[in-house]
């Protein structure tokens, strides 16, 4: 069924919206491409699958970029 397609878009748009959270965006976001991959891949909920797909690789970018620039602060604290 068209399962992994819809749960691959849910994930996606959560993961868009949770990627200013660092750890909930990237785990989403990874969850999002690998169900938008399955989804595709069993033309099951295409359409879906795709926008998933998307959605989480766009959401990877802001998640990577809060996490490390969050440890780069938590480092030069540590430093001081």
């Amino acid at each position: 069924g068209p399962g992994s397609g819809i749960a691959s878009m849910v994930c996606g748009i959560v993961a868009l919206v949770g990627s200013c959270f660092g750890w909930v965006g990237i785990i989403l976001a990874i969850i999002a491409v690998v169900l938008g991959a399955l989804g595709i891949k069993k033309n099951s909920g295409k359409g879906m699958a795709i926008a998933g797909l998307v959605c989480g690789i766009i959401a990877l970018v802001p998640s990577i970029i809060v996490l490390t620039t969050a440890a780069s602060i938590y480092s030069a604290l540590l430093s001081l």
